[in-house]
């Protein structure tokens, strides 16, 4: 027995399984509400394409329990001064309180846009250092209120 499990079980290093991470997702999520009460989580996006449907940038995100947390943003290098990543930006948070959301929050490396995001009106709560280079990971937070 290795530290209290049955040696009968198997552990398995690998890949990512697409299969593995939607199951674990699935049972968080059942605990997180039993927990909690709240049961709302869910997932969205916001997309820009040009005239001929290339991807100009786009943001991942989801929400639960009044908050919105900002997985991803990025913006084609080409279209990074036109206002975009203002535009999606705003966009996230608007779709954010449209799905009772009173609050946001996001992170962003040092080498990214942690200025991008405090002239938005967020705010640092925290770092995470040991981000190759010598960066950091910085957490921001804003209310959407």
């Amino acid at each position: 027995m290795l530290g209290g499990v049955s040696s009968a079980n198997n552990l398995i290093v690998g890949d990512q399984d697409p299969e593995l991470e939607q199951r674990l997702s699935d049972e968080l999520d059942t605990f997180n509400t039993a927990a909690t009460g709240a049961d709302d989580r869910g997932a969205f996006s916001v997309k820009v394409t040009d005239d001929a449907g290339g991807l100009v940038g786009g943001l991942a995100a989801w929400t639960w329990g009044g908050l919105c947390g900002i997985d991803m943003v990025w913006i084609r290098e080409d279209s990074r001064n036109d206002g975009w990543g203002s535009k999606i930006l705003l966009a996230a948070e608007e779709e954010a309180r449209r799905r009772g959301c009173d609050r946001i929050a996001v992170s962003s490396f040092t080498f990214q846009a942690p200025g991008f995001y405090q002239r938005h009106g967020y705010v640092e709560t925290g770092r995470t250092r040991g981000i190759p280079g010598g960066n950091e990971d910085v957490h921001m937070f804003k209310s959407l209120t």
